[in-house]
């Protein structure tokens, strides 16, 4: 799926009030999706399964907040618990709880509870706009979606059979052979269900034809491409069909964030990894990434991530 923002937050805690529930299937012939994952996940890392867009994650001991990027997906905790702090908001996840991100998302996420007996286990699946566009365009939905734009990250407490489609995608690791014929068919199924779940208004905005959301998700994706350059609030709004102020509002109610903040994350990210991965110096990234300026480069590097640009990545390069 990773600094940390000592503003005031909101805190959208949303405890689980059933901690075990994913356990509740658990039998001999039938193990829980903590047991499966936790057989599968041996030791600490990021584990790309062979499911297409699946990833499952284990961590022995909590961790420093990690300013990171989430895109369209959902995230599941099986054992353990995590916060995601997306501006202001603050999430935490436990398990029997999802989270939904509908466009890629600057955050500082964190684990929040493991242990060596205890580890953290969590699985992130990657979810395609186009899927879930013709699976929306199929449905029924009870209530029409409001016209109103909302923040694209949700947690909410999983129902019994987005849970149930979760854990047999996750059980076809055990039968790879059968993968390509059943992997598609289970995740289209976890696409209807959270379309038609709590999480559905999240991901409905996203691929509602001409609603703002799905504006300023096209908005979103041309900053990805276009990050580097020269970038004015009012060329921005033009792609949204907005004016200015309505573009700030409708942006910042979906990014959690201003756009020029969102930019600066933008920014800040890729030059962390060009440095990690060509080894060049903060002030060559910094002009590669979009700065005019070094010193202002190394300023919001160090109150991103924590430390200046050249010990920030002499720590991680001795952590790989």
């Amino acid at each position: 799926m990773v600094g940390y923002d000592n503003q005031k937050s909101r805190s959208k805690i949303m405890q689980s009030t059933q901690q075990t529930a994913v356990n509740h299937s658990s039998s001999p012939s039938h193990p829980s999706l903590a047991e499966l994952v936790g057989k599968i996940l041996q030791a600490d890392g990021d584990c790309i399964t062979q499911v297409p867009g699946l990833i499952m994650v284990r961590r022995s001991k909590v961790t420093d907040p990690m300013p990171c990027f989430y895109g369209l997906g959902l995230g599941v905790t099986v054992q353990g618990s995590k916060r995601v702090n997306l501006g202001d908001e603050v999430f935490d996840y436990v398990p029997g709880q999802s989270l939904v991100t509908s466009v890629d998302l600057p955050v500082v996420s964190y684990v929040t509870s493991a242990s060596s007996t205890q580890p953290f286990l969590g699985m992130y699946l990657m979810l395609d706009a186009l899927a879930i566009t013709q699976c929306a365009a199929g449905m029924t939905f009870a209530a029409p979606l409001k016209a109103t734009t909302s923040l694209a990250m949700s947690v909410v407490t999983m129902e019994e059979g987005l849970q149930d489609a979760i854990t047999r995608l996750v059980r076809l690791l055990d039968e790879p052979q059968l993968i390509p014929m059943l992997a598609p068919l289970i995740q289209q199924e976890i696409i209807v269900r959270l379309l038609n779940g709590e999480h559905g208004p999240v991901l409905r905005h996203l691929v509602t034809a001409g609603s703002p959301g799905q504006q300023i998700a096209r908005v979103i994706t041309w900053l990805k491409q276009h990050y580097t350059e020269d970038v004015a609030i009012d060329e921005l709004a033009s792609k949204a069909h907005m004016s200015a102020s309505t573009f700030r509002l409708h942006f910042r109610t979906v990014a959690g964030m201003s756009p020029l903040q969102y930019l600066k994350h933008l920014r800040l990210q890729n030059a962390r990894q060009i440095m990690l991965i060509e080894d060049i110096d903060a002030s060559s990234a910094a002009i590669r990434v979009g700065y005019e300026s070094a010193s202002q480069f190394s300023r919001e590097y160090t109150r991103l991530f924590g430390e200046p640009p050249l010990r920030d990545i002499r720590r991680m390069r001795l952590a790989m």
